[in-house]
């Protein structure tokens, strides 16, 4: 299952990398910008001149999903990334000094931790202003709190063991012992939850163009290509899937970036856990 995720991740990889090609822009200076055939509303099908058709407004569908794939690796990688820092700095103060440090900073950790992740996102998201840039600072100021716990448990069992001990009775500064001894043996099961996260990543910001609080219309992105057909999911009378292609083709998109995260997520925990690793005394 694992080599499955790693197929499709490399697929959407190449896509990414191959957009420009696959799809090139009408302005270079604006790839993102979903091209228009016309400003009618009813979506058309997937044809000659459109290979997977158009949305309402006549966006092209297949630009919005090749270029979409390129916004989805930078959210994921954007939003994964500076939350598991700013949680892995936060949980490893916490954890190796304690005492008040670990109480204020804990404190800090749940009052984030109050505050519906979705809701807070949307909210700050509309304040700071509508752009694929704010939605990626709110998705990162509300999304730090799970890694901070996660290795502030991690390193409170680790920094008790002897080497850690022993590196202290050295006089090995409080830098290298957590950087040399203590972050090396607990970040694994960080590294897992990231990459399990890089999927849900990309959900949570397709939700937010969705909601209409996210990329601005008409930028290629996979949510705002299935807002385009909210008007359109029932079809007609008589003729429910009608329009399935404006929605269809950029949720599968979204779909199986997802599951390729996951598959390698559940890869990298059957790696670093010692009991999946049939070893055993």
């Amino acid at each position: 299952m694992s080599v499955i995720g790693l197929i499709i991740l490399l697929f959407f990889v190449a896509v990414a990398v191959a957009a420009p090609w696959i799809a090139p822009p009408e302005d270079p200076s604006e790839p993102y910008r979903v091209p228009r055939d016309g400003w009618g509303s009813t979506p058309q099908p997937p044809g000659e001149g459109h290979l997977f058709g158009t949305t309402q407004g006549q966006y092209d569908i297949l630009y919005g999903v090749v270029w979409g794939t390129r916004t989805a690796f930078r959210v994921s990688l954007m939003v994964v990334g500076f939350s598991a820092l700013i949680g892995i700095l936060i949980g490893t103060m916490a954890a190796y000094y304690g005492g008040i440090i670990d109480s204020v900073l804990m404190r800090i950790v749940d009052v984030f931790y109050s505050i519906p992740y979705l809701v807070a996102a949307m909210v700050l998201t509309t304040v700071l202003g509508r752009s694929l840039t704010n939605a990626l600072i709110a998705l990162i100021v509300f999304g730090w709190m799970g890694y901070a716990r996660l290795i502030r448990g991690n390193i409170l069992s680790v920094k008790e063991e002897e080497y850690v001990s022993a590196a202290n009775a050295v006089g090995a500064t409080d830098f290298r012992i957590i950087f040399r001894h203590v972050l090396p043996n607990s970040i694994f099961p960080v590294v897992v939850q990231a990459s399990m996260n890089m999927g849900t990543i990309v959900i949570t910001a397709a939700t937010l163009s969705f909601l209409g609080v996210g990329a601005p219309s008409g930028y290629a992105d996979w949510g705002q290509m299935i807002s385009f057909a909210r008007n359109w999911i029932l079809g007609t009378q008589g003729n429910a899937f009608q329009y399935w292609y404006t929605v269809v083709i950029p949720g599968a998109s979204i779909t199986m970036f997802c599951l390729s995260w996951n598959l390698i997520g559940d890869a990298f925990r059957d790696i670093m856990d010692p009991k999946m690793q049939g070893g055993g005394v």
